[in-house]
């Protein structure tokens, strides 16, 4: 059975770049429980020749293949400054508020360095930080630029 609120989160549109994602409907406090990703466990073995990126690495040789749309969880995005945190509890993966969370953010949390590295390295990362960052140079670059 899954465990989750679901009058505290909406799926809906995101950022330019990321397709949809789970924002909070109401305010959370850090360390509140928000939901748990679900999904068929699989061996790792197997989970390596799927193309589903929904997979979550529970470090015991299986991987929760998330990719069912029952998962609601697979809606949250990765952020190199995520507001919530995923933690292994019995085997299972819950979500907490890693900092206080106001109504209509965005709930992301940090994918990991392999996923980063495989999936959004090549493309760059469309997280908010990121793509301030990105903004940020940008517009250096362009202040810097001489006239004729």
């Amino acid at each position: 059975m899954q465990k989750e609120h679901r009058d505290r989160y909406i799926v809906k549109r995101s950022a330019p770049g990321r397709g949809k994602g789970l924002f909070a409907q109401v305010p959370i406090k850090k360390g509140e429980f928000i939901i748990e990703y679900t999904g068929t466990r699989i061996p790792t073995d197997v989970a390596d020749t799927l193309t589903t990126r929904y997979l979550f690495d529970l470090e015991d040789g299986t991987t929760l293949d998330g990719s069912a749309m029952s998962n609601t969880a697979r809606w949250m995005n990765h952020s190199c400054a995520p507001n919530c945190e995923a933690l292994l509890e019995d085997g299972r993966i819950m979500l907490y508020a890693e900092k206080n969370i106001a109504a209509g953010d965005e709930l992301t949390f940090d994918y990991g360095e392999e996923y980063f590295n495989i999936f959004l390295r090549p493309i760059g990362c469309k997280c908010s930080r990121c793509e301030a960052a990105a903004s940020a140079t940008k517009s250096s670059q362009m202040r810097g630029a001489k006239t004729r």
